[in-house]
């Protein structure tokens, strides 16, 4: 079992930034992609950025050009540097790790964080 564990949510106001955090907790690891989504007030959970196990990165279209996703592997550490933030980034974010089994076809596990408030005032 694998259990993501967020942190660096807050409260900041219209242009401001903030960077969050996500590693698995306990000793248990894998091979990983590892993703954001966020809740906003009232709506359902969207993707929002994810960095695969080879590098790559994808990003919301509206999140594009503000959030950049980035890891630090000898941490096992996944973070999310959120800047010029809108209070439409507003919501609970959380983190996905997909643990990758390989084979024919590829397994994929997903494991969910409980997530960290972030808000943003205008």
């Amino acid at each position: 079992q694998v259990q993501p564990v967020e942190s660096g949510g807050g409260t900041v106001q219209a242009g401001g930034s903030l960077r969050l955090s996500c590693a698995p907790s306990g000793d248990t690891h894998c091979t990983s992609d590892m993703s954001w989504y966020r809740q906003p007030p009232g709506k359902e959970r969207e993707f929002v950025s994810a960095i695969d196990n080879d590098g790559s990165t994808r990003y919301a279209d509206s999140v594009k050009g503000r959030f950049i996703i980035s890891q630090d592997i000898a941490k096992d550490t996944v973070y999310l540097q959120m800047n010029s933030l809108k209070p439409e980034d507003t919501g609970m974010y959380y983190c996905k790790i997909t643990c990758l089994i390989f084979g024919h076809p590829v397994e994929k596990f997903h494991y969910w964080g409980q997530g960290t408030q972030v808000t943003v005032s205008s």
